[in-house]
């Protein structure tokens, strides 16, 4: 009985250590995202090179994605000189502590969305539904995109279509030095649709009910 007793304590003990990790990095993240919040902090902001389109909506992300994206920036396995520049001066203690603080939101210091019902998904198109259906879309990024089957992968729910189109013509694009991912699985993926499918695909995530979002860094104020 005593021994299950300190097994219990130190159970619990172990808990209150990881979840005082998980809070200390995620404001050590919220101090070290200054760098972040002048494109995903301001609503609406646009990119104009590479290419132009929305700056994606990380607010919500899974941790574990902005992580590997990060990380696959500073690498060059995905191309873009600005976050490549960026991603090369974070270490990996950063990373991970942006990582969780864009998984929480930034946690105290962004404002909490209120509790209200989720609107009813719209149904996609039979076309667009045909074309899901071909990219297995749903076994990894969930059947509602916004529950991926790992926090490896992106929610794409509600995202700026503008932005996914881009992300997703990225994969299948080669030889650019300025724009480009290295992703054999999504490579493969990609390159069975033509430009238009994929700004279909892209229009109805968009139009899906989902979790990420822009929130307004009160630091601009």
């Amino acid at each position: 009985m005593i021994n299950a007793f300190k097994l219990l304590l130190v159970c619990a003990g172990s808990m209150l250590l990881a979840t005082t990790a998980q809070a200390q990095d995620a404001a050590a993240g919220y101090k070290k995202a200054d760098m972040c919040i002048g494109c995903h902090g301001i609503p609406g902001y646009q990119a104009s090179f590479p290419q132009v389109h929305k700056v994606p909506m990380i607010a919500g992300q899974n941790g574990k994605y902005i992580g590997a994206a990060l990380n696959a920036y500073k690498k060059g396995e995905r191309k873009h000189p600005t976050m490549r520049a960026i991603a090369a001066s974070l270490t990996d203690k950063d990373i991970a502590d942006l990582s969780a603080f864009y998984e929480t939101e930034g946690a105290s210091s962004l404002k909490p969305v209120a509790e209200t019902s989720p609107p009813a998904a719209p149904v996609a198109p039979a076309a667009v539904a045909a074309l899901l259906a071909k990219g297995a879309c749903a076994s990894c990024h969930g059947p509602n995109y916004n529950k991926p089957i790992d926090g490896a992968y992106p929610k794409l729910a509600g995202q700026h279509a503008d932005y996914l189109y881009v992300a997703l013509s990225a994969y299948s694009t080669e030889g650019n030095p300025q724009v480009g991912r290295a992703n054999a699985i999504m490579g493969g993926q990609v390159k069975q649709f033509n430009h238009a499918e994929l700004k279909a695909i892209a229009n109805y995530l968009a139009s899906l009910p989902g979790e990420v979002r822009t929130v307004p860094e009160p630091r601009f104020r």
